[in-house]
């Protein structure tokens, strides 16, 4: 790794601080709020120049919502969020619409995050005009120069998405992201609805594209296989909260929540040298909108202790640069 590099990384570009994001429970005639569904629930992180920080965690603990209440698809309740030292929770509309070109998105469904009615081309030449980038010449060069770049021929740009595969499509919404030259790009379970071969080609695409235009990446998936091979850093999430932040070595070699021992050990491997002992967690995933007491995950936990159904236990760092939340420790 060059000097440059090492620079980089050490520069933090997005700063998450404390954010919640709470949905109103309401009933009623006159529809008076009851409660809340806690989607996020006082969440922090920071995201390096340069890296890939992989989010994992069970289906309904708060991936998607955060991802998008970092893009300010959804406004957050409390806490800070910040690109490049610019903090979005308070920005005005026409500062917002600004700053929205540095930070991308990358949906899980390919085929329901395009336009079945645009083609490529104008899918691809949309942003550009908006943001008034370039001219229509070099509007039309750049969009045959990505689909080059992401491995599609640049004669496929007058097709619509319906006439593509899955796999070309997400290959298409990648491109879309990577139009504007953003400084981060949030994948949402980009892979997750691909064929096993059709993944790792995508994987190993998202991969050379970060070398080549040096991109920062949120990589949210369920699949701790994937999260391993493309993560710098993970954060595992339990009902809206980050349980373990750590870097991937660290994660999948010394795990040491509870929870995150239970996700390893759930998750396949082909030709394991050594048979790993399953542990199985009792019980169902509290609801968000009713969440116990304590640390979130003792109604599930086998070393529940006492102090965790009664105090919170908060994200400090147990060893360098992993942060564990756990009493246990």
């Amino acid at each position: 790794m060059t000097l440059s590099k090492q620079r980089d990384k050490s520069e933090y570009i997005l700063e998450v601080e404390n954010v919640k994001k709470y949905f109103p429970i309401k009933k009623g005639v006159f529809s008076k709020q009851v409660g809340a569904v806690k989607a996020v629930d006082d969440v922090s992180f920071k995201l390096r120049k340069g890296e890939t920080l992989g989010i994992v965690g069970e289906s309904g603990c708060g991936k998607s919502t955060m991802a998008r209440l970092i893009i300010r698809l959804l406004d957050v309740t409390e806490g800070l969020i910040k690109l490049d030292g610019k903090e979005l929770t308070s920005l005005p509309k026409d500062e917002l619409r600004a700053t929205r070109r540095d930070i991308q998105m990358v949906f899980q469904d390919p085929f329901a995050s395009l336009n079945p009615r645009w083609t490529v081309e104008r899918t691809l030449l949309e942003p550009m005009r908006v943001y008034n980038i370039g001219t229509k010449s070099e509007r039309k060069e750049k969009v045959a120069d990505l689909l080059n770049k992401v491995g599609l021929d640049p004669s496929y740009a007058k097709r619509h998405p319906h006439e593509f595969s899955g796999g070309q499509r997400q290959r298409i919404g990648i491109a879309r992201a990577l139009v504007l030259n953003p400084k981060v790009i949030i994948a949402d379970e980009p892979v997750s609805a691909l064929d096993i071969s059709v993944q790792a080609q995508v994987i190993n695409l998202m991969q050379d594209l970060q070398e080549q235009y040096n991109l920062t990446y949120m990589f949210i998936t369920h699949d701790l296989s994937v999260c391993e091979h493309i993560s710098d850093r993970v954060a595992v999430m339990y009902l809206g909260k980050i349980v373990e932040l750590a870097s991937k070595d660290q994660l999948f070699y010394n795990p040491r929540h509870p929870y995150t021992l239970a996700l390893i050990s759930a998750a396949p491997e082909v030709n394991a040298v050594q048979k790993k002992e399953r542990i199985v967690l009792k019980g169902d995933v509290p609801s968000p909108a009713n969440p116990p007491k304590g640390c979130a995950f003792h109604t599930r936990c086998p070393n529940c202790m006492d102090i965790c159904k009664v105090e919170t236990p908060t994200l400090n760092e147990k060893e360098p640069g992993q942060f564990v939340a756990c009493h246990l420790f």
